[in-house]
């Protein structure tokens, strides 16, 4: 089956090792998401004499998570807090510099990352921290349009909704429940899709420690809102669909005590039942954020996404039912966003499962037939893949991080459970080598304790789920999945969590970075590392790779990561072999 792939893309990898010029010029390389590149010119024989090519210091440091993208030979880069800059790939040589003019009176709800941005012709597409689309002259860094892709921010929760004697009292609320864009957006005949983040986002606490995560608190209650995916005209602005992921009618969903692969849920179905008739206006603040950039099957017309959790955030108490879509892999017409199918991996999610890491779209072989599939790294720890065109559950992959206790009420005791609120695996994107039939997954073992909290205020008794991290040991792993079995092919086991993506080439190489600062090259057959450099500073951002005179760059942003504690920087890198 190897050789059909091999022999397949043949065509496309004499094309490509010819061209002088190579982009890397959506966040996902292209629409189906694969971080795939045919570029081979760096690779496993070589690449130990990879070189620093040239290195730009943003001036910003911060949660640093953006993809460059480089088309004609310039790389652009959205900065934490939504800074642009437009840099000759070749040099380093900044070219022109945007900076964003934040609304202040917008209150972030997630921190000041951004994970890219788009290009179509001369402009540039850009979500922000305050829920802004902006659309730039690729040339100049001007304003085209700006517009507000929601009017208002939502109710959050805060440190006052906590029991009098929880010491997280006494420590700094970092982030809650709210409205930003957080994705890279997408460009797909003449629009550009982007979603909102942050709707089910909970109370985020700053721990003492620079350990990863203080807690996590979900509070019963009507906080937060719906979110959505939406379409706008490229030229214009102006909205053409929007996708709610949370329907006006149904959202309570089947009600099932099982995931629709098999998983025990531990729900109290009855009490939720009962509870209906408290909470009819649940949807209304219902979350659901789209945190991934969504990947497109242009011969279909089919676009899918990732939904996150409900909200609240880990308490299903204001909020029972199955809380459709959130937790999901959506499938959607992507010319007029009318619904085409989903998957709910997890229904009426207590634990923060959201399905965070963006999907990617490839073939593979089922009852011996080529199909088209979407596959999915979760935070669960598995990958799944599906059919395209219906959704069928084809393969759910091993699990690539240890599990223990899924699915686990909160007890007021505490209980602990892997993955937990982290992942799995987290926003990182996959990487897909197609002629070896892998899927390259960034993984985090990352206990978590889940503890029911009371507070009673002297008027009525206000419940909530914080999730902590544990003291037990964390860890990452880098795993290769086959795709035709779900078997892990081979695992790497890093020091940190695995938090920022990978990159897969022709030149049999996987590139990732880890929280340390290691920026690394393994051989993608065997696992093998090839070549490690150190940065000053985390790197926690999916690497590219590009060509430019005939010539071939592994470019990656270094800046860390605060919720994992992971030093922070202003560093964009790029290498080269001379």
């Amino acid at each position: 089956m190897k050789l059909f792939f091999i022999f397949f893309f043949s065509a496309f990898l004499f094309i490509g090792c010819q061209q002088q010029n190579v982009d890397w010029s959506s966040y996902g390389n292209d629409l189906t998401n694969q971080r795939f590149s045919r570029l081979d010119q760096i690779n496993s024989t070589n690449v130990d004499q990879l070189k620093l090519a040239w290195q730009y210091r943003t001036g910003i440091r911060g949660t640093f998570q953006a993809t460059p993208i480089v088309k004609d030979g310039i790389m652009y880069i959205s900065m934490p807090f939504n800074h642009l800059i437009a840099i000759n790939a070749k040099t380093g040589k900044e070219l022109w510099r945007y900076e964003h003019d934040r609304n202040r009176d917008w209150k972030l709800c997630c921190g000041p990352a951004n994970r890219g941005v788009a290009i179509h012709g001369d402009q540039i597409f850009m979500g922000t921290v305050d829920a802004r689309l902006i659309s730039l002259d690729a040339k100049t860094g001007k304003i085209i349009w700006d517009i507000n892709v929601v009017e208002n921010n939502v109710l959050t929760e805060n440190i006052d909704n906590l029991a009098i004697d929880d010491p997280n009292r006494d420590k700094t609320m970092s982030g809650g429940t709210g409205v930003g864009i957080n994705m890279a957006p997408i460009v797909y005949e003449n629009k550009v899709i982007v979603g909102i983040t942050g709707v089910g986002y909970g109370l985020h606490i700053d721990d003492d420690k620079n350990a990863p995560l203080g807690a996590v608190v979900g509070v019963a209650g009507r906080f937060g809102r719906p979110g959505f995916l939406a379409a706008y005209d490229i030229y214009s602005g102006k909205k053409i669909w929007q996708f709610n992921t949370i329907p006006d009618q149904g959202w309570e969903g089947e009600m099932s005590n099982y995931t629709k692969d098999g998983e025990l849920l531990n729900r109290d179905l009855l009490y939720e039942k009962e509870n209906l008739n408290n909470y009819p206006d649940a949807a209304q603040y219902g979350g659901g954020s789209a945190w991934t950039t969504p990947a497109i099957d242009s011969d279909t017309h089919t676009l899918f996404f990732g939904t996150g959790n409900p909200s609240p955030q880990m308490n299903g108490e204001s909020r029972p039912g199955d809380n459709l879509y959130t937790v999901s892999l959506v499938a959607l017409d992507a010319n007029t966003g009318k619904l085409k199918w989903y998957f709910q991996q997890v229904p009426h999610d207590l634990w923060g499962y959201d399905v965070a890491s963006p999907p990617v779209l490839f073939h593979t072989v089922h009852n011996n037939k080529i199909i088209p599939v979407v596959g999915q790294a979760s935070k669960t720890g598995w990958f799944y893949i599906h059919h395209r065109d219906t959704g069928e559950l084809i393969l759910k992959s091993e699990a690539f991080v240890p599990q223990q206790n899924m699915f686990a009420e909160a007890t007021e005791a505490g209980t602990i459970i892997y993955p937990g609120i982290l992942g799995g695996s987290n926003w990182s994107p996959v990487s897909i080598n197609i002629d070896e039939h892998l899927a390259f997954i960034s993984g985090i073992h990352a206990p978590i304790k889940y503890t029911l909290m009371e507070h009673n205020d002297g008027y009525k008794t206000q419940r909530y789920v914080k999730s902590e991290p544990t003291d037990d040991e964390k860890w990452g792993l880098l795993s290769a999945i086959n795709l035709e079995t779900g078997k892990i092919q081979w695992q790497h086991h890093t020091e940190e969590p695995l938090i920022g993506g990978t990159l897969s080439t022709a030149g049999d190489l996987i590139f990732n970075g880890e929280g340390n600062g290691s920026f690394n090259a393994f051989n993608a057959k065997t696992g093998e590392l090839l070549w490690t450099t150190k940065i000053d500073a985390g790197v926690n951002a999916p690497p590219i790779t590009f060509m430019i005179d005939g010539k071939q760059y592994i470019a990656v942003v270094a800046g860390g990561n605060k919720i994992f504690g992971f030093k922070q920087g202003d560093y964009v890198n790029v290498y080269s072999i001379d």
